[in-house]
């Protein structure tokens, strides 16, 4: 995947059944995200079912392992068992271990995630310099500390601090952290990143992917992706 292929990016993650799975590329989800190996949050699915509704992707959906493991061997048998094609890395993972990855995994598209609130722009800039050459975007999601979740939080943080990474990388930098329909627009034309990632803020009150919602947050990406690269 290109650098280019990252523009627009939508991505739905914590998918818990292959009818959910279904209902989202119906709605015109092209990403679909299986949060595995969680140090905090409850997984949604067991690993085995996971990669079983991964396995049942089509092109030109594509599932995304989302992790917290920390070893390059673990993470490349993880995308393989979901036969995964992008990673996204949510755990302190060393840069020799992102080096390595690439070795083990040249085909496999690494993303990794810029935690705001749990470091400041300096340092989050200084780990997007150090681990640039090994990854193939970045995404900035939200610290929660209440509970020290590192993303999946359903809390926003400040956008401004997400620009200036956008501003400061050389890699595609994708937006997480509360995006809802309400305000995925806004936070797009605010931070202007290649792409979005939303889990909980698309869910009814039972903790479910809502089809409403789903096309409502597709429809507000889209038309502020437009208006992005039509004032371009």
């Amino acid at each position: 995947m290109s650098s280019d292929s990252f523009r627009n990016l939508i991505q739905v993650a914590g998918i818990a059944s292959l009818e959910e799975a279904r209902m989202l590329v119906d709605c015109g989800v092209k990403y679909l995200g299986f949060p595995l190996h969680l140090p905090v949050h409850q997984e949604d699915l067991p690993e085995e079912e996971a990669a079983r509704i991964s396995r049942s992707l089509v092109d030109p959906c594509r599932a995304v392992a989302i992790t917290y493991q920390d070893g390059a061997s673990e993470i490349a048998e993880l995308s393989r068992l979901l036969d995964a094609g992008m990673v996204q890395l949510h755990g302190d993972i060393a840069v020799g271990q992102l080096a390595r990855l690439k070795l083990i995994r040249p085909d496999l598209q690494v993303v990794k995630s810029l935690i705001i609130g749990l470091y400041n722009l300096s340092q989050l800039c200084d780990m997007v310099r150090a681990m640039e050459p090994f990854v193939d975007a970045f995404i900035t999601d939200t610290y929660d500390a209440v509970n020290g979740a590192s993303g999946a939080t359903g809390k926003t943080h400040d956008w401004e601090i997400s620009r200036e990474l956008v501003a400061f990388s050389a890699r595609p930098v994708i937006l997480a952290g509360g995006l809802t329909p309400a305000n995925v627009r806004q936070a797009i034309l605010a931070v202007r990143p290649a792409g979005v990632d939303t889990h909980t803020g698309v869910e009814d009150v039972c903790g479910k992917k809502d089809g409403d919602k789903v096309k409502r947050f597709v429809e507000q990406a889209d038309l502020a992706f437009a208006l992005i690269h039509g004032s371009c």
